[in-house]
């Protein structure tokens, strides 16, 4: 089946795109389990390492599995083509190395992951691309950012773990009035819930890790976009490598077919419990989009089909606080992971946003009795008596 033979929803896209059967005609999408490929004649082999012929060459950047998780994300993300990577973190460091270069400068989100602060700062720093911060959600500052030198605009949103979110409409107009490309972290979202492409952004960035693999089993990324600027992020994954393993993009496809399923889901345990932990005495502030207290809910609502699962919880007594919490729990995952059928709990003062200074911490509201909790698909009562544990002994 051809997915452009008729207009077809994100969920066919995500269980029929990209396959098309070998003469097996298999019914699943087969793992290409090898390294390298053969050819008729050398010949052949000329024409296909010079591009002249389109066929497979060698697994680092063409593997018909990895094709079809590219071809699938992409369909699902409206976009026209995708490159997947090693991991979310390889996604970002190759869309830099391919796009930019010494002199350019990047203007993003305060609001970001931690290792993604470290690598636009520390590492990429280090060859002459600079990075200034700004406020997610304050399209003037963005503006009053950009000058003649800035290539990249880049955020996440909704904003982990805030749930912060930026009008990606108004910013792409910025980003293109001044010659920029805008970049969206859709990673919260995934394409069920929001599509950055159809709003104006030029490029969506994915830790396929979290809610497109959707059970925790292995490590991957992707960047959906144009074909000329995905053309420069290929050659860094072809010459340095950064890559998806075939059986790893098999597990990807597994996750994107039930990706809408568990999205609605995880949507609807995730509003129910952000309303029970707001009332609760105990908890100072709930951070979700979902929730008609964020400041930004009407444009959460306007621009996305869906809220996700992810709650900053901010609970009384700090650090000791929100430890305390964490250590009661019995049936949620203590780990810095997200995006699984399995619901998670962090401290991420000390885990994924650890690595940055207090200075950092405070300007992108990271207090020290904030918990981060990505909502799973567990019943919702075994979750609220499970975090009731602790709140309660607060």
């Amino acid at each position: 089946m051809h997915e452009d033979d008729i207009p077809l929803h994100l969920d066919t896209l995500a269980i029929r795109a990209g396959h098309t059967r070998t003469n097996e005609q298999e019914h699943g999408e087969p793992i290409f389990t090898t390294s390298s490929f053969v050819y008729e004649s050398a010949a052949e082999a000329a024409r296909k390492f010079s591009g002249e012929e389109p066929g497979n060459i060698y697994s680092r950047f063409t593997n018909p599995t990895v094709r079809i998780f590219e071809q699938r994300l992409a369909a699902m993300e409206k976009g026209e083509r995708c490159v997947a990577t090693s991991s979310g973190m390889a996604a970002i460091l190759s869309t830099a190395l391919g796009l930019l270069e010494a002199g350019d400068e990047i203007v993003a989100s305060r609001s970001l992951f931690g290792s993604t602060v470290s690598l636009f700062s520390k590492y990429l720093g280090k060859f002459g691309i600079t990075t200034r911060y700004v406020e997610l959600s304050n399209l003037e500052a963005w503006e009053a950012a950009l000058t003649p030198q800035t290539k990249l605009l880049f955020a996440e949103t909704p904003s982990n773990p805030l749930s912060e979110i930026v009008d990606i409409a108004a910013l792409a107009d910025i980003a293109h009035r001044h010659g920029a490309w805008l970049a969206i972290d859709n990673c919260f979202c995934t394409p069920a819930l929001q599509k950055p492409l159809e709003l104006g952004a030029d490029l969506v960035i994915h830790s396929a890790t979290k809610y497109l693999d959707g059970q925790g089993r292995a490590i991957g990324g992707a960047v959906v976009g144009p074909h000329d600027l995905l053309e420069e992020v290929l050659g860094v994954v072809r010459t340095c490598g950064p890559c998806m393993s075939p059986f790893n993009a098999w597990i990807f496809l597994k996750g994107l077919e039930t990706l809408g399923l568990r999205m609605r889901a995880h949507g609807e345990n995730a509003i129910d419990f952000a309303r029970w932990l707001e009332a609760h005495p105990n908890v100072e502030r709930v951070h979700y989009s979902g929730l008609e207290s964020h400041p930004q809910h009407a444009l959460a609502k306007r621009q996305q089909s869906g809220f996700g699962a992810v709650l900053g919880v901010v609970v009384k007594g700090g650090r000791e606080g929100a430890w305390s919490v964490i250590d009661a729990t019995r049936l949620m995952s203590i780990t810095g992971n997200l995006g699984d059928v399995k619901t998670t709990i962090t401290h991420p003062a000390t885990t994924t946003h650890g690595r940055l200074s207090d200075e950092q911490k405070q300007v992108a509201g990271i207090e020290e009795g904030l918990i981060r909790i990505a909502v799973g698909l567990e019943h919702l009562d075994d979750l609220k008596a499970d975090i009731a544990r602790g709140l309660d002994r607060l």
